[in-house]
């Protein structure tokens, strides 16, 4: 038997006349989601005038609804006491700055010490929350901004903003080869048939766009800053990958390590080094979805990341 955490009861607005019972309610309680309302519809804890109402039905207006709203299902995630690097928190959001080396959800191979663990403990209230929250993801070795609902409000807005391209998340990448001007990438990107765990642009994919300009040359390297339209799987890494310039470092889609030649001691050591695909999340912007406020996080890289630029400054200043 399905626990119940509250009733609501609601009468249907005369100008809400004509719309999917399903699409009036998530009018009218923005904090749940329309999916969420559709399974309470199709498991009976909807009635509409004491009747149980198909997702599709109608409204007419003035109509009188019953809603039992479910507790939230129990789940595995247990909180550990990691800390996090919290760069804003309110009510309804957090922005944590992503560590390399960190995974973001607990899969396969990594049940604990993940963001989401930690998460946890910090607000034990996300455990109602799908994904406790966490509505965009970093890849394990790319580090930087974070965006954390903390409501189901938020949650449903986010992912709306993410939708409509209004949350913007902007990157700095490091590549092998030295590009000669910016540009955009717009090819889909899907499962490489050969290799699950690897993605590849193909045809078969989901459309993904990548906008990108240049931040700074080096005699064999350039750093990049990226901005996503789409969020595909390890977009940035397959898309540079796909233009002959892969990351460095990166140990999927990087190839063999470059070392140009006549390097600084300093430079080869920085490369040699450096295990993980240089890529950072730097900015932020989101519209908050409560206040409406425009909001904006800028991260700096990391030291490893910054040690690297260092040295290929360095490298630079020499010839």
């Amino acid at each position: 038997m399905t626990a119940i955490a509250r009733q609501i009861t609601v009468h249907i607005p005369d100008d809400f006349a004509g719309k999917r019972i399903d699409k009036a309610l998530a009018e009218l309680y923005p904090e749940y989601s329309r999916s969420s309302i559709q399974k309470w519809l199709r498991d009976g804890l909807v009635l509409v005038d004491d009747e149980v109402p198909r997702q599709r039905d109608r409204v007419t207006g003035g109509e009188q609804v019953e809603v039992a709203v479910p507790e939230a299902a129990a789940n595995d995630w247990r909180p550990e006491p990691i800390a996090l690097d919290v760069r804003y928190e309110d009510p309804h959001l957090l922005v944590v700055n992503k560590p390399a080396g960190m995974v973001v959800h607990p899969g396969a191979g990594n049940a604990d010490g993940t963001m989401m663990n930690a998460l946890l403990f910090k607000d034990p209230n996300l455990a109602a929350l799908p994904r406790a929250g966490i509505v965009h993801r970093l890849d394990k070795d790319t580090s930087g901004l974070l965006v954390v609902a903390r409501s189901e409000i938020a949650r449903n807005r986010l992912i709306e903003q993410l939708t409509e391209r209004s949350l913007k998340r902007g990157y700095l990448a490091l590549v092998c080869g030295v590009m000669i001007s910016g540009g955009t990438v717009d090819a889909p990107i899907g499962r490489d048939r050969h290799d699950r765990r690897r993605m590849c642009v193909t045809e078969r994919g989901k459309p993904a766009v990548t906008r990108y300009r240049i931040a700074q040359k080096f005699r064999a390297h350039t750093l990049l800053r990226v901005q996503l339209d789409t969020g595909r799987t390890h977009q940035i890494r397959v898309h540079m990958k796909h233009l002959g310039f892969p990351l460095v470092g990166d140990p999927v889609y990087g190839g063999r390590l470059r070392i140009p030649a006549n390097s600084s001691d300093r430079l080869r050591e920085a490369l040699r080094g450096f295990r993980r695909q240089a890529l950072h999340a730097n900015e932020l912007a989101v519209v908050h979805p409560v206040t409406g406020e425009s909001l904006l996080w800028k991260q700096p890289p990391p030291a490893d990341f910054a040690r690297l630029i260092e040295a290929l400054n360095d490298d630079n200043a020499e010839r």
